[in-house]
């Protein structure tokens, strides 16, 4: 029996200019790829001046065709005007890429798969009105978290309900967003939660480590991530801990502010605490491997690729009761220990346990959780399950 021919739309990819962005999505893609004949179709704005309005970066003799276009990000040079003129180069974008995409296969695909809305899921619509081709669609998004959704515009919050409602299947990676997206309307017939794919060929155990030596790894968006409450609750353990070690791997908007916070903490010129910088993917997981545990101080999650990461290194996490990650620690106190965002004494007190090795945890049982949830092989096959069910229920629409 032949596979189904399955167009990716990611609104996150790897892409020229960020080769990181979205590598979660290419996981997916990568688990689903053995189970069907899938492309991805992704565009997204250039970082640089471009030649023409458009450029499309075409790979179609990979295991997985792939076009990637960029368009302009000043097309005429007009504010306002250029809005307009994106948002309608974007979509041009995808009209030609899925042009070429249907020559590359000689026939339409059977099956959109959306990576994290909007402007995807809008397109994915027009491709069921205008060439009757269903589509699930897959959300990572912390914007739909209760901490985060007063922040969606009523018009985006209109067009979500109706493109989800029109969706043959919704996929969450964690409970805690699908419940958060029913509270908000965004429901359709269909729901159903699949984890996020870790490596767990490259994230496995290393020898244990004595250093009291802590990881964290996220985007450098403070106001989300609270990367300046670790070093808060860091620089106040160097009392009772003096040897103690971060490291911290990562980028985004806010890393000069916390590097300067760190320094004003006296962090860095006593080496307790390391900017790594962005890290490819076997780095991370050696940084794993060699950290007594990871931190994370998050005020909002869906999932949290790099806990279960470290869980599949047997390292244990210090994490947030935020979104989806309280069901990722059931039962409580088995992978990890748990605080409530914002509370920096409780931080304190769960790093001090791990680092005085006052609560231990098993690391044979903590990497048998991350491969039950989240192997490349698991995570396929739980997509398999779904294209099975959204395409048998299409065809059986269409017999009757």
């Amino acid at each position: 029996m032949s596979k189904s021919r399955v167009l990716m739309l990611p609104k996150w990819y790897p892409h020229r200019y960020d080769d990181q962005d979205g590598d979660f999505v290419a996981r997916h893609v990568a688990a689903i790829a053995p189970h069907a004949q899938v492309a991805v179709l992704f565009a997204t704005v250039a970082h640089e001046p471009l030649p023409t309005w458009t450029v499309c970066d075409a790979d179609l003799d990979n295991a997985v065709p792939t076009l990637r276009y960029y368009y302009r990000a000043r097309p005429i040079g007009l504010g306002p005007l250029d809005k307009v003129l994106k948002l309608l180069l974007y979509f041009w974008c995808l009209r030609q890429g899925y042009q070429q995409l249907v020559r590359h296969w000689g026939g339409p695909p059977e099956l959109a798969h959306v990576h994290v809305l909007l402007r995807t899921g809008l397109f994915a619509w027009w491709l069921k009105l205008q060439h009757h081709i269903p589509y699930v669609v897959t959300e990572h998004w912390t914007l739909y978290l209760p901490e985060r959704a007063a922040g969606i515009s009523w018009l985006r919050h209109w067009l979500t309900r109706a493109v989800v409602r029109r969706a043959r299947a919704l996929h969450t990676v964690s409970k805690g967003l699908g419940w958060a997206m029913q509270q908000l309307g965004f429901t359709t017939d269909y729901t159903t939660v699949i984890a996020n794919v870790v490596d767990t060929e490259l994230f496995c155990p290393n020898l244990p480590t004595d250093a009291p030596t802590l990881l964290h790894i996220s985007a450098f968006h403070d106001a989300v991530k609270n990367i300046s409450g670790v070093l808060r609750v860091v620089a106040q353990l160097r009392a009772t801990v003096p040897d103690l070690r971060l490291r911290i791997a990562g980028y985004g908007p806010d890393e000069q502010a916390l590097h300067q916070q760190a320094h004003a903490l006296g962090l860095l010129t006593s080496g307790t605490v390391t900017f790594l910088g962005k890290l490819p993917h076997a780095v991370v997981a050696a940084e794993m491997q060699r950290a007594r545990a990871l931190v994370s101080f998050s005020r909002a999650e869906t999932f949290g690729c790099v806990l279960l990461e470290a869980r599949a290194c047997g390292r244990p996490v210090v994490a947030t009761r935020t979104g989806g990650v309280p069901e990722l620690f059931q039962p409580e106190g088995t992978f990890g220990l748990l605080v409530n965002p914002d509370d920096e004494t409780a931080l304190h007190d769960a790093l001090l346990a791990v680092l005085t090795n006052t609560t231990h945890f098993d690391p044979t049982q903590l990497r048998a959780d991350a491969i039950v949830r989240c192997s490349p092989a698991r995570v396929g096959q739980q997509f398999a399950a779904l294209y099975a069910q959204v395409l048998g229920n299409a065809l059986y629409s269409v017999a009757s």
